[in-house]
């Protein structure tokens, strides 16, 4: 009764939320692909291109997917052969597990007319998956607190899917060695399907199970004649030998039978067995209560993830699958620390003190972004630093296991926080050169609001622009203002130009306008020579220095080597400054 009870509720509450999980796909926004789109036709966007992709020849790309990537899971394996081996053990033996043992009665039982837990090769393979698991979690393990994967940040969700699967693993382990020794399970056993009444005989079956199955009986002790066993033998066949095989087979559960039998007759009076009973099976009931609420969600999610980047095409899918697509993301990852191993920008956690900065820990914050939690300035502020720190090198989305488009999702994040987040002057790359190139695809007023936004509280805040008395005229030159701007050897090569015009000339922000020099202000030939003259508030006011692409397209066409971008940087740094004295 309580088994039922419990395995009812817990499934009830697994089906609910696996229901309410996937509907906040639908529900949910993130980024600017996500805006004004409602809900069902979002719906109807999914189930059109999931008959499209079925219907066409991507079915077959699906089909490879699914097995390559989803089953052995060869992403994983490309990158770290060791989590490779604690994914496919996890994976493999979690599944294994759940299909022959826990789901017993739906699928083993029909395909074999002769099953029973405790018979082999159920009994056998039952313990080897169960084994394969423990060994994954023991990986795993070491791999966070041992090893110390560089990056690899340990949350609250980490820690309680590897607590919750080793109870379950652990618990079965030490539930299955407490029955093999068990006297009370073995007298039930016998009242059930051994139909015996005589004392003699009853003797010779119990002789029989504590030399052969390691029963502990407190009535009866080895030696054995083999008279006596070749009766209990006979018996054993009779009513027993259909449903069980030796305990050898069930070689974990049998380890602890070993070590646990000189106490095996206080343990079973205490009911040991049963307290390992109720912990397995509530452990088990609740980890599929919980399961769609944690992380270990991402064993549903991340296949579909797999399986819909394989086949979407961001450039032609429909605006609605690609907002529905990027919030199903946020559950796809599995906080692997993978991309923050590979992002390009990480180096900086070593200087700025934001966690944020890296990917796997910006998709966390995401997730409490996207369902509506409440965030704090500061917090709101750390993760707009992380996302617009990303350079969009894409290193993080190629080598994502469950195959998620980091890039375009901090794209379209950014974009959002650009036009709804809160204002800060941000100004290195927000203006990076794939957000120019991704310029028709976003709203022109949105698109200049960064660059207006950063001008104006560099012109109300930086002391340097904001007092007239502070403008250094032509001469003298302002050595104070070149000291600071020759503070790297990329920056000082400033001094190299002879104004050839050659970095305007390639410049596709100046190509842009019909008249550059009234949009602009400043050319970047021109800003080269003002740093050279020491004229500040000409270097750091022209909009050419904040619509700048960072292409490096000057950089690379210089004929004297003048760092044209580098230096285009160091004075966007030195606002920066200047603001922040301010």
């Amino acid at each position: 009764m309580f088994y039922d009870v419990s395995l009812y509720i817990s499934l009830s509450i697994f089906g609910l939320g696996l229901i309410y999980k996937i509907s906040t796909w639908f529900v949910r926004s993130i980024g600017i692909n996500s805006n004004d789109i409602n809900t069902s036709t979002r719906v109807l966007a999914a189930i059109k291109g999931v008959f499209g992709s079925i219907l066409s020849a991507k079915i077959f790309t699906l089909i490879r997917v699914f097995i390559v990537d989803v089953l052995f899971q060869a992403r994983i394996l490309k990158e770290d052969y060791l989590r490779w081996v604690m994914h496919m053990f996890i994976f493999w033996g979690f599944m294994l597990l759940l299909l022959m043992h826990a789901m017993d009665s739906i699928i083993t039982e029909p395909l074999f007319s002769e099953y029973a837990s405790t018979l082999n090769p159920f009994m056998f393979l039952r313990d080897l998956f169960g084994l394969l698991v423990i060994i994954g979690i023991g990986i795993a393990i070491c791999r966070r607190f041992i090893l110390k994967v560089p990056r690899l940040n340990t949350n609250a969700m980490d820690h309680y899917a590897i607590i919750i699967l080793a109870i379950i693993m652990l618990s079965g382990v030490f539930l299955e060695g407490l029955k093999i020794t068990s006297f009370t399970k073995y007298q039930e056993m016998v009242e059930e399907y051994a139909g015996i009444d005589d004392e003699d005989e009853l003797r010779a079956l119990e002789s029989l199970w504590v030399a052969k199955f390691d029963v502990v009986s407190p009535n009866v002790k080895g030696p054995f004649d083999e008279e006596i066993l070749e009766q209990g033998k006979e018996l054993h066949e009779m009513g027993c030998a259909s449903c069980h095989s030796l305990p050898i087979w069930a070689f974990t559960g049998y380890a602890v039978a070993k070590i646990t039998k000189p106490f095996a007759l206080g343990l079973d009076r205490a009911n040991i067995h049963n307290l390992f009973w109720y912990i397995h099976f509530l452990a088990c009931f609740f980890g599929l209560a919980y399961l769609p609420f944690s992380k270990m969600f991402h064993i549903f999610a991340s296949p579909v993830s797999l399986l819909v980047n394989s086949v979407a095409d961001r450039g032609r899918s429909a605006p609605a699958n690609i907002a529905t697509i990027q919030v199903m993301e946020l559950d796809a990852c599995t906080h692997c620390g993978t991309c923050s191993l590979r992002c390009s920008v990480a180096v900086a956690l070593n200087k700025i003190d934001n966690i944020n900065i890296l990917p796997s820990e910006k998709m966390v914050f995401l997730k409490a972004y996207a369902s509506k939690k409440d965030l704090d300035d500061e917090g709101l502020k750390a993760i707009q630093e992380g996302i617009y720190l990303c350079t969009n090198c894409d290193r993080c989305t190629v080598v994502c296991p469950s195959g998620i488009n980091l890039r375009d999702l901090w794209f379209s994040v950014r974009e959002e926080f650009i036009r709804e987040g809160p204002s800060v002057p941000l100004v290195l790359s927000p203006f990076s050169f794939y957000r120019g190139l991704n310029r028709q695809d976003l709203d022109p007023d949105y698109y200049k609001k960064p660059l207006d936004e950063a001008q104006r509280v560099i012109a109300e805040k930086c002391e340097l622009m904001n007092k007239p008395d502070k403008v250094v005229p032509l001469t003298p030159i302002n050595k104070e203002f070149k000291n600071r701007i020759d503070i790297s050897s990329q920056s000082n090569t400033y001094s190299y130009c002879f104004s050839c015009e050659n970095c305007t000339t390639v410049c596709p922000v100046v190509e842009n306008y019909e008249n550059p020099q009234d949009a602009l202000g400043l050319l970047p030939h021109q800003i080269m020579r003002s740093v050279g003259l020491g004229l500040t508030d000409l270097s750091i006011g022209s909009n050419m220095l904040w619509n700048c692409l960072t292409c490096y397209q000057c950089q690379e066409h210089c004929p004297q080597g003048v760092k044209v971008t580098d230096i285009f940087y160091e004075l966007k740094n030195l606002a920066i400054n200047e603001t922040h004295a301010a």
